[in-house]
C-alpha cells in the first residue's frame, strides 16, 4: 500500500485546485444512529478513532455560540418548534409549529414577528474551535434559507407562496439570506483565510426533476445565492453546493453563479448519470458524494458496494476532481459491512 504524503486539508485542497492528491479524499455523513452502529461494529470509542480506522478526511465545522434570547425546549431561533418522529430504525426532528403560517401579508408579518439578529451569536469562540485541527479542512458559514422558510410557513404554504404570494417569499428570503450573509462574514472575520469550504445549499430536486421551475429558482434564489458565493470567494473559500435529487437542468445556472463543488450526486435520479455529468461539467465543478444511499449502501451486497466505488473512481475520478462520500447521511438500515467496504475499497484503489 502506498504511503500517505498529504494531510486531509492538503488532500482536499489539491482536488479543489485540480491538482494531484496522494489519494482520493473521503468524506463521511451519517445519522447519529448509523454513526453509533458503525462505531460499535468497529469497536471504536471515539470519532477520531473511527476516522483514522477508515481513512476519512472529514472537515471540521465551525460556528458561533448562541447567546440570544432564551429558547423554549425544541424551539429554534426562528420560533419553529420540533418533535422527534420515529421512522423505525432512527429518529428525525420534524417541524410541527410554523410561526409565520397564520400571516397573509408582509405588513402583517412585520407587525407581529421578530427576526433573529446576528448579534444573538458570539463569534469570538471560533478561533478556539480550530486549535489543534490545522491539518483538516475547515467548513464554516453558508446558507440554506428556503429550508427555513418552509419551516416558518409550512411546506405546502411555502410552495404555494412561490406563485400566490411572491412578495412574502422575497421579503422572508431577503431577511434569511441577510442573516446568513452577516453570520458568514463574521465567521470569516474571526479566522481570516482559514475557512476552506462554505455551504451554499438548497434542495432543488426530486427523484424525477426540479421541485420548482427554473424560472422560480432564478427569481427567488439565485441572486442572493450568488452574493453568498461571491462573499465566500472573496474570503478565499470554496463554495460547496448541496442539492438533492435530479438537478441537471439547473446546473448551468449554479455553475454560472459560482459553485465550486457539487454534492451529493444522486446518480440514480433522472438525468444525473455519472458519465454525462462528468462529460458535461467535469471541467467546471468538483464532484462530492455519489455513493448511493437509496439502494447500494442500504440494500446492496458488499460486492455491489465495492463495484460502485470502482465505478465512481473510474467515472467521476477520471483526471481528478472527485471526493468520495455517501450521497447524504448514511442510514441505520445500511449494514456496517457495506460502509467499511466503501472506505476500504476507496483507500485501496484511490491512489493517484
Amino acid at each position: 500500500m502506498p504511503k500517505e504524503t498529504m494531510t486531509p486539508r492538503e488532500r482536499w485542497l489539491a482536488v479543489l485546485n485540480r491538482e494531484k492528491p496522494d489519494r482520493v479524499p473521503m468524506d463521511y455523513w451519517a445519522t447519529p444512529e448509523a454513526h453509533q452502529k458503525l462505531k460499535n461494529y468497529l469497536n471504536c470509542t471515539s470519532d477520531e478513532e473511527l476516522y483514522e480506522r477508515l481513512h476519512i478526511d472529514s472537515p471540521v465545522s465551525v460556528a458561533p455560540s448562541y447567546v440570544g434570547p432564551p429558547l423554549a425546549e425544541r424551539e429554534d431561533v426562528f420560533g419553529c418548534r420540533y418533535r422527534d418522529i420515529d421512522y423505525g430504525t432512527g429518529v428525525y426532528g420534524e417541524c410541527v409549529y410554523h410561526p409565520l403560517a397564520e400571516y397573509q401579508t408582509v405588513a402583517e408579518t412585520e407587525r407581529n414577528y421578530t427576526w433573529p439578529s446576528p448579534d444573538w451569536w458570539d463569534y469570538s469562540t471560533i478561533p478556539d474551535q480550530i486549535a489543534g485541527k490545522e491539518d483538516y479542512p475547515i467548513r464554516g458559514g453558508g446558507s440554506e434559507p428556503l429550508l427555513t422558510y418552509k419551516d416558518l410557513r409550512g411546506d405546502a404554504q411555502a410552495y404555494m407562496d412561490l406563485i400566490l404570494n411572491p412578495e412574502m417569499v422575497h421579503y422572508c428570503l431577503d431577511r434569511l439570506f441577510g442573516l446568513c450573509y452577516e453570520n458568514t462574514r463574521r465567521i470569516y472575520e474571526q479566522i481570516p483565510g482559514q475557512v476552506m469550504i462554505t455551504y451554499v445549499a438548497e434542495d432543488l430536486g426530486s427523484q424525477e426533476g426540479l421541485l420548482f421551475s427554473r424560472e422560480q429558482i432564478r427569481q427567488f434564489l439565485l441572486p442572493w445565492m450568488k452574493r453568498m458565493m461571491d462573499l465566500a470567494h472573496q474570503a478565499g473559500a470554496y463554495v460547496f453546493h448541496h442539492s438533492d435529487g435530479a438537478i441537471r437542468e439547473i446546473l448551468p445556472d449554479m455553475i454560472a453563479a459560482g459553485i465550486d463543488a457539487l454534492n451529493p450526486i444522486q446518480w440514480r435520479c433522472k438525468g444525473m448519470e455519472r458519465d454525462g455529468l462528468k462529460r458535461d461539467f467535469g471541467d467546471k465543478i468538483i464532484f462530492h458524494g455519489a455513493m448511493d444511499n437509496q439502494y447500494t449502501l442500504a440494500f446492496g451486497s458488499v460486492a455491489e458496494v465495492r463495484q460502485e466505488v470502482l465505478d465512481n473512481l473510474r467515472i467521476l475520478g477520471e483526471g481528478g476532481g472527485y471526493i468520495l462520500a455517501p450521497c447524504h447521511n448514511i442510514q441505520p438500515v445500511s449494514p456496517p459491512e457495506n460502509i467499511v467496504a466503501m472506505y476500504e475499497t476507496a483507500y485501496e484503489h484511490g491512489w493517484r
